[in-house]
């Protein structure tokens, strides 16, 4: 269904038209929605004082954050423990330092948001929309999707969007120039 522009997904008709992207299993993202909808989720995750973060994505991928126990000020480590877009039990230990927005996976880049503590407006992610569609082995240049995401929204005239998106980049930048100065191209 294509309304105004605006495709079954909810993305402007033209964000997707003609492109098929991969994931690191050689699937098509037609294929992941396909069978994420028709693999059975049956998962709960419960919020307590200590998480940074906690929920999921549209391929069934749902976790929590949290620092670890050996997480320190010059070495923060986040705990990410939850279940796969398979509904298998993963757990994943993340050093901060060490995520690199040019190639991560959506719950690195959740930790490394959640580290940085970025205000989301009124609730709304600070990681490009197409993040919900990844996996969690599923490795992307977030940089690249903000550039997308940002020309998109300008195309649509949406410039509280682009704006918020446009500081959320930025945000990302300074960090990554912060901890390694030598890496923004």
């Amino acid at each position: 269904m294509n309304i105004n522009g605006i495709g079954s997904a909810g993305y402007p008709a033209w964000y997707s038209a003609g492109k098929t992207q991969q994931n690191t299993q050689g699937k098509s993202f037609t294929e992941q929605v396909n069978a994420a909808a028709e693999t059975p989720k049956v998962y709960q995750i419960f919020s307590d004082k200590d998480m940074l973060w906690t929920g999921g994505n549209g391929t069934g991928l749902s976790y929590y954050l949290k620092y670890a126990e050996d997480s320190t000020k010059e070495d923060p480590v986040i705990l990410a423990k939850g279940v796969d877009e398979n509904g298998d039990e993963f757990e994943r230990t993340i050093h901060v330092r060490q995520v690199n927005p040019e190639s991560a996976t959506v719950v690195e880049m959740r930790a490394l948001e959640a580290h940085i503590g970025i205000e989301k407006l009124g609730g709304f992610t600070s990681l490009p929309m197409e993040a919900g569609a990844m996996g969690l082995e599923d490795r992307r240049d977030f940089m690249d999707m903000y550039r997308k995401e940002i020309g998109g929204m300008k195309a649509l005239f949406q410039r509280k969007t682009t704006a918020y998106y446009e500081y959320n980049m930025e945000v990302y930048w300074d960090y990554i120039i912060k901890n390694d100065p030598a890496s923004r191209k």
